[in-house]
């Protein structure tokens, strides 16, 4: 396992505080509420983030005896309330109960650690055996999950722009991943470096999902999020890898920002930099990648950005054309001068970003 010095686990959620924005703006009480409750919770979990990188967060280490590589997981439920964890109501082993989300965040803790075991011979997100906990039912209408740095947390939605957010599998892989990112280059979460930590998280989602249902590159949706916008959103979804820009178009929510190309790169100070907007440029361009080469897109495209994430080369501070260049490297590492390598560079070119 590669790792950086001193870990800067940031409160990453998998709702843009763009959207939320444009939902507490809204006339109707029914969308602006829950937004605006959930903005401010956010926005205190980002403080108690900060707070807890600098004090320091408590060591979590695998079960004692726990040699076999294997998922330990537990689930609580907040009962709509704040307090983390919230009361155990499922532990490693234990049999399906009734609560549809409880099971679906207990198998998407499942789904993430097998991609990652089976597929990079990676023992949980530090790479050790880490313990995957888990909260649902957290808060009333929390329109959001996020990864806090120690744990995963999810609302159930407000039922009007937003349902469970247990429902689809690459958003709990999505918010994982933020903790391989963390454990492994530690980007920086503003800016260029930040939208490549999101787009890290978008990549291996989309891979756990593909993963889970056994998809080809060609089979798959290529989108982030498919299932949690509810009926009344005009939307797929919350990202689009593969037609960056085209995930939703509502009145409510607004058009989806995201480029494709580096034509499109939006500079702004909102958003940590842009980092849930910009990073449908690498997004994108591991789309291409996947294609390019065709079969299971987990396998090669997915172990080259993989190599990247934890070879110990990627700076905090990586810029696209940082990242661009070592996944070349990379790819001409572990399969020479084949067509990995001509899919990567080819995809970086029609992108825009120069790797070089």
């Amino acid at each position: 396992m590669t790792t950086t010095g001193g870990f800067e686990p940031v409160h990453c959620t998998i709702v843009p505080p763009h959207v939320l924005d444009k939902l507490a703006r809204h006339e109707d009480p029914a969308l602006s509420g829950p937004a605006r409750q959930t903005l401010e919770r956010d926005a205190y979990e980002r403080t108690h983030r900060r707070l807890t990188t600098v004090i320091g967060a408590p060591a979590v280490a695998a079960p004692a005896g726990a040699a076999e590589q294997k998922p330990h997981r537990t689930i609580y439920d907040a009962r709509h309330r704040q307090d983390l964890p919230g009361k155990k109501v499922r532990g490693e082993g234990d049999k399906p109960g009734k609560d549809a989300t409880v099971n679906r965040a207990y198998a998407g803790l499942g789904a993430t650690f097998d991609l990652y075991l089976n597929a990079y011979r990676r023992d949980s997100i530090n790479g050790e055996g880490l313990p995957l906990d888990a909260t649902v039912h957290f808060d009333a209408n929390y329109n959001n999950a996020f990864w806090n740095g120690e744990q995963m947390v999810f609302g159930d939605g407000d039922g009007e722009i937003f349902l469970d957010f247990t429902i689809p599998v690459d958003v709990i892989g999505h918010e994982l991943t933020h903790g391989v990112t963390q454990y492994t280059a530690n980007l920086t979460y503003f800016g260029q470096p930040g939208a490549l930590n999101e787009s890290m998280s978008d990549v291996f989602g989309s891979l756990i999902k593909q993963y889970t249902l056994g998809q080809t590159a060609a089979e798959a949706d290529w989108l982030i999020g498919a299932g949690l916008l509810a009926p009344r959103i005009t939307g797929t979804a919350l990202r689009s890898m593969k037609e960056p820009g085209k995930a939703y178009d509502d009145d409510a929510l607004g058009k989806d920002p995201q480029p494709g190309t580096m034509d499109g790169y939006v500079r702004t100070g909102r958003d940590n930099g842009g980092v849930h907007i910009n990073s449908g440029i690498p997004n994108h361009a591991f789309y291409l990648v996947a294609q390019a080469l065709g079969g299971h897109a987990w396998e090669r495209a997915g172990q080259i950005w993989y190599d990247v994430l934890t070879g110990g080369e990627l700076p905090q501070e990586a810029l696209f054309s940082d990242f661009a260049r070592l996944t070349l490297a990379a790819a001409r590492s572990r399969y020479n001068d084949g067509e990995e390598l001509l899919a990567v560079t080819k995809a970086w070119e029609q992108v825009g970003v120069p790797s070089a």
